[in-house]
């Protein structure tokens, strides 16, 4: 079953963690593996990248060179520092600021669903193809990459942390 890898050419699996802390009808993590594009694990394992919000390094565009899959936790931000007190074991990234184009939190910085992680750090690592198949299951999909159209590609253009930190000081966010 290719569920990861639909209508793209470059790319990498797609993994969620689920651990239901939301409403399951509004779950994004959810309707990716609904519709073939993630799949749900139990634990992580081998060169994934492990999208952690707390994480030290950020996501960079050679990152994609170094991983197999990505893995994304799925949980309250409610819940949010209870559950990233645990490990996971992967190479760990957290995403750049960008805003959420999501309907329950519209332009916050941060704020973004499992489904927009997900696609941040694919368009980041040069797999646009696969970061719009994704966010395109999502009716509000298309406002996320017109809010972050040009970080998007500032960030993908970036090899270093520090370049990374100098775009988002550069845009005020």
């Amino acid at each position: 079953m290719s569920y990861f890898y639909i209508g793209c050419e470059n790319k990498v699996k797609v993994q969620v963690f689920m651990l239901r802390q939301d409403d399951p009808t509004k779950c994004t993590a959810a309707k990716l593996v609904k519709f073939g594009l993630a799949k749900q694990i139990r634990r992580t394992v081998g060169a994934t990248m492990v999208l952690d919000p707390f994480s030290e390094k950020i996501v960079l565009k050679s990152d994609g060179q170094t991983i197999d899959s990505i893995t994304a936790i799925d949980c309250s931000w409610e819940l949010i520092k209870k559950t990233f007190v645990r490990r996971f074991s992967g190479l760990s990234r957290r995403l750049p600021p960008l805003l959420a184009g999501n309907p329950v939190n519209y332009s916050k910085i941060g704020k973004l669903t499992t489904a927009e992680a997900i696609a941040a750090a694919l368009f980041i690592m040069n797999l646009d193809e696969q970061a719009h198949t994704i966010l395109n299951k999502f009716k509000w999909g298309h406002t996320f990459f017109e809010l972050n159209q040009d970080l998007l590609k500032d960030y993908s253009n970036a090899d270093s942390q520090e370049k990374i930190i100098e775009i988002s000081t550069d845009y005020g966010i």
